[in-house]
C-alpha cells in the first residue's frame, strides 16, 4: 500500500562515525525485537469526559495506573475529524474497517441490534449492509468524529462514551465490533469485561487492534537518533499489548471460542515527516503520560536519515509498518458446541496409521 498526497520526497543524509555505525547496527537488531512495548442522534454522557482523565491515585506524570492521557486522546481525535479533508488520511483506519466487515459476513446471520465501539467516522459501518446489521450503535470518546461520520446504509445511533465505561445494560447487544481503538485505553481487561457484559448471551465480539511491533521502523529510528545526538532516549510511539497476552485476556473477561490471529500492513511514505503527518492526521499521535513534550530539530532530521538509510527503498520511500491483532470471541450459551468429555473418544490417535484399513473394512 502506497500513501499518496503528493508529498515530495526529501533527501537527507546523515553521517555516522564508524564505532558509532556498528552500536547503531547492534541496537538496531535489538530494537527490532524488543521495541515492540511491553504491556502491554448524538448523545453526550455526563461522565464521558470524567471517564477520560486518570483514576484517583494516578500520577499524571507516572502513569502507574493510567499509562495514556484519555483528554489528550479525545483532543487529538476531535482535531482530526475537524480537519479539511479527513478522509485523505483515513486509508489504513478504512482497510481494517473493511477486514472487520468480512468477518462479520463470515457468520451467517443477521444481528438485530450490533454496537461499534471506538467508531470513529464509522469505518465499519460503511462496508456492512441491512442483510446483515438491522440496527447500529456507535461510541466514541470523540464527539467531532460522530458528528462528520461517513454514510452508510444501516440506520445508526451515534453516543459520545468513552470505550472503558460503556453505558448499556446487560445482554443489550447481538455483535459487539471494534476497529483500531481499544490500544488506547488504560484498562484493557476492564474493557473486555464491559464489551463481554453488554454482549447477549450467544453473541459474538469482533476486533482489531494496533500490535507490538506496530510502527518499529519510527521507533527504532528516533531512538537511535536521540542516543546519537542526545545521549539517550524517551518513549515517542505508545506501548501495544503483546499476541501472547491477548488470548489470555479475552478468556479473563469471559469470552469462549476465541479466535485470534494477527496480520501485518506496510504502507509506503515519501519520508519520515509524511508518516508523522499522517499519524496526526489519523488522531494517532503519542497520548502516553511520560512522553516527551518535543524533539530537538537536530534530533528529527537524524531520525528521518537513519530511517531512510536503515529501512528505506529502492525508490526513495520509506516504509511503515502497522501489525494488527483480530480477535474473535463469543459470550457463552448452551446452544453452542462444546468439547466432548475427556476420556470419551472411541477411536485411538495410534489406529490413525491403520486409516485405510478401517475403511475398507466399514465399507464392506
Amino acid at each position: 500500500m502506497r500513501r499518496g498526497g503528493g508529498h515530495r520526497a526529501r533527501c537527507l543524509r546523515f553521517f555516522i562515525f564508524p564505532p558509532m555505525a556498528a552500536v547503531a547496527v547492534a541496537v538496531a537488531r535489538a530494537l527490532r525485537v524488543g521495541c515492540g512495548g511491553g504491556r502491554r442522534g448524538l448523545w453526550a454522557l455526563s461522565g464521558a469526559s470524567a471517564a477520560a482523565s486518570p483514576p484517583a491515585g494516578a500520577s499524571p506524570g507516572s502513569g502507574a495506573l493510567s499509562p495514556f492521557d484519555r483528554r489528550l486522546k479525545r483532543k487529538q481525535k476531535n482535531w482530526a475529524a475537524l480537519q479539511a479533508e479527513p478522509a485523505k488520511c483515513d486509508y489504513l483506519r478504512e482497510e481494517v474497517g473493511s477486514r472487520i466487515a468480512d468477518r462479520v459476513f463470515d457468520i451467517t446471520r443477521t444481528f438485530p441490534l450490533a454496537l461499534d465501539v471506538g467508531s470513529g467516522r464509522g469505518y465499519i459501518a460503511q462496508h456492512l449492509n441491512k442483510e446483515t446489521i438491522e440496527k447500529l450503535i456507535q461510541v466514541d470518546i470523540a464527539e467531532n468524529a460522530l458528528k462528520n461520520a461517513v454514510e452508510s446504509e444501516i440506520p445508526t445511533v451515534s453516543v459520545v462514551a468513552d470505550e472503558e465505561f460503556l453505558p448499556f445494560k446487560e445482554d443489550t447487544f447481538d455483535l459487539v465490533v471494534s476497529s483500531l481503538s481499544l490500544h488506547w485505553v488504560n484498562d484493557l481487561p476492564r474493557a473486555f469485561r464491559e464489551i463481554h457484559q453488554v454482549l447477549k448471551p450467544d453473541g459474538v465480539f469482533i476486533g482489531a487492534m494496533f500490535g507490538g511491533d506496530t510502527l518499529y521502523e519510527l521507533r527504532c529510528s528516533l531512538q537511535l537518533a536521540e542516543l546519537e545526538r542526545e545521549g539517550g532516549f524517551s518513549p515517542h510511539v505508545s506501548p501495544f499489548t503483546a499476541v501472547s497476552d491477548l488470548g489470555h485476556l479475552l478468556s479473563r473477561a469471559g469470552f469462549t471460542t476465541l479466535t485470534v490471529d494477527t496480520d501485518e500492513i506496510q504502507v509506503n511514505y515519501p519520508g519520515l515527516f509524511e508518516l508523522m503527518e499522517d499519524l496526526q492526521g489519523m488522531g494517532e499521535s503519542n497520548c502516553s503520560w511520560n512522553r516527551k513534550p518535543l524533539l530537538h530539530r537536530e534530533t528529527m532530521v537524524a531520525a528521518a536519515a537513519i530511517y531512510r538509510e536503515m529501512y528505506g527503498n529502492s525508490d526513495g520511500s520509506v516504509p511503515a509498518t502497522f501489525q494488527i491483532f483480530y480477535m474473535i470471541g463469543w459470550k457463552f450459551h448452551e446452544s453452542q458446541a462444546r468439547p466432548a468429555q475427556r476420556g470419551s473418544a472411541t477411536v485411538s490417535f495410534g489406529d490413525l496409521a491403520n486409516i485405510g484399513g478401517l475403511l475398507s473394512t466399514e465399507k464392506k
